[in-house]
This record gives structure tokens, C-alpha cells and sequence, in this order.
């Protein structure tokens, strides 16, 4: 184990990284860090826009940096932390649009499922198709299920659902579409019944 004598001010980003990945040491961790969270906060506040968010940001990242600092080889700390930085950033704007689409689907399913799904006569809504489509949802095989509810609800692409479940990425995609057709015979199924 590395024991430093000198004052952390006094010592390299090198000999801090490396004395924090030998120790664990999280104020080894902090010293460094804290020579560049004016850095960290100008690309966080570049990215996200706002100030609040970016001050989350630079606590959230260096949370981050204690798993992700074992997992790399670093030579310059200074280089890798901006790219570390940056990353984080785009997940979290990827993170925040992912909830304003889901927001905004469910806000056009909803005008949409008023639209189609009005009888003709009296314009009613039926209100028995969200509890139809989930007991589609119950019908389906295992795994077409759990793929259809990651892909439609959890809004997951076909790689996150591949990784979560363990599935080859063909499969991913034959499940679902599989699935998809599976639910409009069901659903359809249903509508009959609900005319007779």
C-alpha cells in the first residue's frame, strides 16, 4: 500500500489516482477531484443549460468515479475526467428526453386511443381495452412478455433488452415481433366478444 507523506497539494494526479486505487481512500479520491470540479461544472453547465442540474452533475460524477476509476487504465486523469464528464452529461440529457418522450406518447396514445377506439355511434371510449390488452399481455409466452414490456413500457432499444435478459439480439427482435402479433389476435379476439 502507497502511504504518501507529502500534503495531497503537493503530490502529482498521478501519485493521487494511483494512491486512491491502491487504498480506496475517498479523500485521496476527493483531493484529486477537487482540482478540477471548476472543470467538471463548466461542461456540466455546457451540456445540461442549467445551473442546478450541473452542480447535481458534478456530485453525481464523482459518485461515478469511484466504480468507474478501477475499471481503467488512466494516464491522464485530466483527459479522462472531461470524457467521463461528457458521457455523463449526454446520459442524463439522454435520460431526461427519454422521459419527455415517454410523456408525449403517452399524451398522443391517449388522444390517439380517443380517436380510434370511439364507437361509431356514441362515441363511448371503451373502457375495457386497457384492461384487454393486459390480459393479452398476461397470454403471452414468458419471454415475448418481458421483451414487449421492456421494449413498449420501459421504452429499453433491442441491445439493453439483450443485455437485461441474456438473449441474443435476433431473438430479441423475434419476440417481440412475435409478441405484437400475438396481442392483435388476442386483442382482436376481445373486440369480437365485446360486439357479440
Amino acid at each position: 500500500m502507497l502511504h504518501w507523506k507529502k500534503k495531497p497539494d503537493k503530490l502529482t494526479d498521478q501519485n493521487l489516482l494511483e494512491s486512491y486505487i491502491d487504498s480506496g481512500n475517498l479523500d485521496e479520491l476527493g483531493a484529486l477531484y477537487s482540482r478540477y470540479m471548476h472543470l467538471v461544472y463548466g461542461v456540466c453547465l455546457k451540456y445540461l443549460h442549467d445551473r442546478e442540474k450541473a452542480k447535481d452533475a458534478v456530485n453525481g460524477i464523482f459518485e461515478h468515479l469511484i466504480n468507474e476509476i478501477p475499471k481503467f487504465e488512466i494516464k491522464n486523469f485530466k483527459s479522462w475526467l472531461y470524457v467521463v464528464c461528457k458521457n455523463y452529461c449526454l446520459m442524463e440529457l439522454r435520460k431526461q428526453k427519454s422521459e419527455r418522450n415517454r410523456a408525449d406518447k403517452f399524451l398522443q396514445n391517449q388522444n390517439m386511443e380517443s380517436l380510434i377506439y370511439l364507437h361509431p355511434i356514441d362515441e363511448a371510449p371503451d373502457l375495457n381495452l386497457e384492461r384487454n390488452l393486459k390480459r393479452c399481455i398476461d397470454r403471452l409466452k414468458e419471454e415475448q412478455q418481458k421483451c414487449i414490456l421492456l421494449f413498449y413500457y420501459e421504452e429499453n432499444c433491442y441491445q439493453e433488452i439483450s443485455d437485461e435478459l441474456n438473449i441474443p439480439l435476433k431473438k430479441v427482435k423475434s419476440y417481440i415481433q412475435n409478441g405484437k402479433r400475438n396481442l392483435k389476435i388476442c386483442m382482436e379476439e376481445f373486440a369480437k366478444q365485446n360486439e357479440v
